[in-house]
């Protein structure tokens, strides 16, 4: 403890027998002052300044000098010149250094100043932020576009879906005729064949959820700009339920048990898009919307599976396997 004290005494002993600049040596011009290295003063312009470097930079280059010594110490008054240069030249940093000028006795707020500016990333923030945005908002568009195809490639594999689409190419003409063609045309038939499948699938199925068709209205980009719609928006559709539904106790529409259904499973409003429809019809057949009527269908599906599965041997079979190597997520691709 008196090891201690002594150094705090010894330490405080230092800092006020030396000089500000003495202590602040490697900040900024040193122990020179700025504006005295470039022969002007407090009130002198950013144009003076540019004025006054250029005249010393050219007096101190080095190539202006031909003995080595000469050389030697006019490179180091031209590191001086272009150091005080490059403190005077920016608002920001002239603005510091004035301020350590004014308050020589406050050392530690010049170094936390000059090493913050030194350090800190000279580009603007707000354009590192609208690019990481638009890196973002870039990256969902193309996944989405990603898992939209995934989809298609898909669905053209399913006979139902492949054999309607087959049918539509041949009612409306879009498959060319069979002549005979070479093994190099058959391949090339074949891919238009292929292509023109897909795209009938494209513009005839309503794929919906996590694979459906990308909008842009999806992206982070357009989410941010109409933020304040949605907020407005959600505190209207708020304040109309409470006024509507709580206070004069209308009936539900199909939109509103829609919601509720939608908010007793627990789904978003993508999951629920993609919710078969025969499951919705059930759903609305045993008025799920009403709280006590969800608990108990649930209490009954839970049962329904449970016996379903102590029935099933297919389901002992799962259950082996995954015990033994572990759970894995099955994706749509697969």
């Amino acid at each position: 403890m008196d090891k201690l004290y002594i150094f705090h005494v010894l330490f405080l002993l230092l800092l006020f027998s030396n000089s500000a600049y003495s202590l602040i040596d490697g900040l900024y011009c040193g122990t020179e002052n700025c504006y005295s290295v470039l022969d002007v003063n407090r009130e002198s312009t950013k144009a003076e300044i540019a004025k006054a470097y250029r005249y010393l930079a050219k007096k101190y280059h080095p190539d202006m000098h031909k003995t080595p010594e000469a050389k030697k110490e006019a490179e180091k008054s031209f590191t001086l010149i272009a150091t005080a240069y490059e403190v005077l030249k920016d608002e920001e940093s002239r603005k510091d250094y004035d301020y350590m000028l004014d308050n020589p006795d406050i050392i530690y707020s010049h170094y936390l100043r000059y090493y913050r500016r030194r350090v800190a990333p000279k580009v603007d923030v707000n354009i590192v932020v609208a690019v990481t945005i638009t890196v973002i908002s870039v990256v969902q568009y193309l996944g989405a576009w990603s898992r939209y195809k995934t989809a298609i490639d898909y669905l053209i594999t399913v006979p139902k879906y492949r054999i309607k689409a087959l049918e539509i190419a041949k009612q409306e003409n879009l498959l060319a005729g069979g002549k005979k063609r070479d093994k190099r045309s058959k391949d090339q038939f074949k891919e238009e064949a292929e292509a023109i499948l897909k795209k009938i699938l494209e513009e005839r199925i309503d794929i919906r959820g996590g694979y459906s068709r990308p909008s842009l209205c999806d992206v982070l980009w357009v989410k941010l700009i109409i933020c304040p719609y949605l907020i407005t928006k959600y505190i209207i559709w708020n304040i109309r339920w409470l006024w509507k539904f709580n206070i004069q106790k209308h009936e539900y529409g199909e939109e509103e048990k829609s919601y509720l259904i939608r908010k007793n499973l627990k789904l978003s409003s993508t999951q629920w898009d993609a919710t078969p429809d025969e499951e919705k019809k059930e759903c609305f057949d045993k008025k799920i919307w009403i709280k006590e009527n969800f608990l108990k269908w649930k209490l009954q599906k839970e049962a329904d599976l449970k016996a379903q599965y102590a029935e099933s041997a297919r389901y002992k079979s799962n259950r082996r396997m995954m015990k033994n190597q572990g759970v894995r997520q099955i994706t749509f691709g697969d």
